[in-house]
């Protein structure tokens, strides 16, 4: 049996993983340079509770089990998982209705914990809040996480138990034979399989017509963010602040990162289906007045000078507002597809329900690894240590005490050590140490960086990428 999977973001990185555990061939394509670096690398990166989705919806049927499955993934995989909950908070006596609303379909799709505080436990919990908030729904089961460390922990672990990875590599064309899948022709070459995991992300649908399968149409739609400077605004709230929400989702959130910082986001812009708003990640003014707006709503005291960064992210959004999974009329050809939000989720859930439905839909049962490895080491960061044990470290390995990032204090040896699984760019860097996460966003390490990279990659200093083929950091020599 060989499986094929359509897309290395967080969905198809967690079935690859689940994939991982049996006696099958996972082949895992991607077309860009690194994994997570699509719809999973630019998000609010929650782990959400369970209590907007409306019960009966596929959402609501993989949220709640997927958030419970994190506490024990998050071990395995060693990424970084905060559950610091959140509050939707209402301003005016009409929200209290939706937060009752809410409250109410959460216990349906069986959401732990949910409380509805009054202003007072607001404020003492949070006295950054607006102090005209009334009400707030509390959802102790919320968390914070990094998106793409998931998927690139999830990747790593699958192809340790023996998936194999094609960057770079993007699907043309899927050929069947009597409406039962066959090849995958891509631009690397022609690969048989017997089935196809389509994860394509944005480009979902686009993927399912070449398969003659069933889909949903997509749309994107953007959001715009902004991320301030932990420097300054390090324990500004502890939780997720939430407003009620809209027709047009959950709104724009005020949330701590798992390092430190503040994000301020999303916006919410619908663009069109074509091709090239599919990549459209630009930042606006106009997005960035949106936030400020929402923003201080919220949390009056929040100050955007000390804004280090915006940027943009795209969902898949479909007519019927849910994802869109399973098996379809093509014989080994399944959907993980609109995985808008809460898609990062329910992600380790449908990965398992995946694997089952692949197995029922073909009449097979896969075999168990006796030797399945469930675990992955992430990169040593060395300033977590404590002081004396860095000491020895640096004994040991010189590089362990180069700083290169000083930011973030990320040493030489933690560059080496992304490079070595698998970083071949500058957000291939990034986005596995947090090095140019930081106050400068590169300004002071990015050429280090660069010389590293061009240094173990064997290549000339020009030749380093931002992120993809046409991303050229360097364009050419100003003088000898």
């Amino acid at each position: 049996m060989r499986i094929g999977i359509i897309g290395a973001g967080v969905a198809g990185a967690l079935v690859a993983r689940e994939l991982s555990r049996y006696d099958i061939e996972v082949l895992v394509f991607e077309k860009n340079w690194d994994v997570g670096m699509g719809v999973t690398k630019a998000n609010s990166a929650i782990v959400h509770a369970g209590y907007d989705d409306e019960p009966g919806t596929v959402r609501s049927k993989f949220c709640v089990p997927g958030n419970a499955m994190y506490t024990e993934l998050s071990k395995e995989l060693e990424f970084d998982l905060k559950r610091i909950g959140s509050l939707v908070l209402a301003f005016k006596d009409e929200e209290i209705r939706i937060l009752e609303k809410l409250y109410k379909r959460g216990e349906m799709n069986g959401v732990p914990g949910l409380e509805i505080w009054d202003r007072d436990k607001i404020l003492s919990y949070e006295p950054n809040v607006n102090p005209e908030v009334v009400a707030a729904l509390w959802a102790p089961t919320a968390g914070i996480t990094e998106p793409w460390m998931i998927a690139m922990a999830a990747i790593e672990n699958a192809i340790e138990n023996g998936a194999k990875l094609f960057l770079d590599t993007q699907v043309l064309e899927i050929v069947t034979e009597n409406q039962r899948v066959k090849k995958l022709v891509t631009n690397k070459g022609e690969f048989e399989v017997d089935v196809v995991i389509n994860a394509a992300g944005m480009h979902g649908d686009e993927v399912a017509k070449m398969a003659g399968a069933e889909f949903v149409p997509l749309h994107p739609r953007k959001g715009e963010y902004i991320l301030l400077d932990k420097q300054e605004f390090s324990g500004f709230v502890k939780s997720i602040l939430f407003p009620t929400p809209s027709v047009l989702g959950k709104g724009t959130l005020v949330t701590p990162t798992v390092d430190g910082g503040i994000l301020v986001g999303p916006t919410a812009v619908d663009l069109p289906p074509e091709r090239e708003f599919r990549e459209d990640t630009s930042t606006t003014f106009e997005g960035f007045e949106a936030l400020m707006s929402k923003a201080l709503k919220m949390t009056p005291l929040i100050d955007f000078r000390a804004s280090i960064k915006t940027f943009a992210g795209l969902r898949p959004e479909s007519p019927q507002k849910d994802f869109f999974i399973g098996r379809t009329s093509v014989i080994g050809f399944f959907n993980v597809i609109a995985m808008r939000s809460p898609g990062l989720t329910a992600a380790p859930a449908i990965a398992k329900f995946i694997v089952e439905e692949v197995q029922e839909a073909l009449g097979e049962t896969f075999h168990k690894k006796s030797d399945f490895k469930p675990t992955r080491e992430r990169i040593k960061h060395y300033a977590d240590l404590p002081a004396p044990v860095w000491d020895e470290e640096i004994k040991k390995d010189p590089l362990a005490g180069r700083m290169i990032c000083f930011c973030n204090k990320v040493t030489e040896r933690e560059i080496l050590e992304a490079i070595k699984r698998g970083a071949r760019t500058i957000d291939g860097i990034k986005f596995r140490t947090r090095a140019m996460f930081g106050s400068c966003q590169g300004g002071f390490c990015m050429h280090r960086i660069m010389k590293i990279l061009a240094r173990e990659l064997g290549t000339d200093i020009s030749d380093i990428r931002l992120r993809s083929e046409g991303s050229f950091i360097l364009l050419g020599q100003v003088r000898k």
